[in-house]
């Protein structure tokens, strides 16, 4: 069994409710997320369920109004992918406005690994 394109839908309308349980249900336990930034060549690497939830409920944290918009999904076997727009506003008032995509593997129905890749693009000055 394998995810769909509805079932990546449903993922990132969890992200955009930043519904934790909603978002940690598509994932298996020995799942890895690798983040768009970070020092390695992979960027950051988290590994397993507990770690991954902790740093999506950062990002709400830091950007309480972090949205992944204008999503679309296909899905090829174990693999998939999502297009999105991401947009975050953090606590000082800089902006994050930056297309990206994550491209995903499955294992019996659940996420197994998810890569994170966006626009390396300027902060956007506060909105006054």
């Amino acid at each position: 069994m394998t995810l769909s394109a509805t079932d990546l839908k449903s993922l990132f309308d969890a992200f955009n409710r930043h519904d934790i349980d909603g978002v940690m249900r598509f994932f298996a336990e020995d799942c890895i997320f690798n983040a768009v930034g970070g020092p390695e060549v992979y960027g950051t690497r988290i590994t397993g369920r507990a770690a991954i939830a902790e740093a999506f409920s950062g990002v709400w944290t830091a950007m309480p109004d972090a949205e992944w918009g204008d999503h679309s999904h296909f899905v090829d076997g174990d693999r998939g992918v999502s297009e999105w727009t991401f947009s975050g506003t953090a606590a000082d008032g800089s902006r994050i406005v930056a297309e990206g995509c994550d491209l995903f593997t499955f294992r019996d129905g659940k996420i197994v690994r998810k890569q994170a890749f966006r626009k390396n693009r300027p902060v956007l000055p506060p909105r006054y």
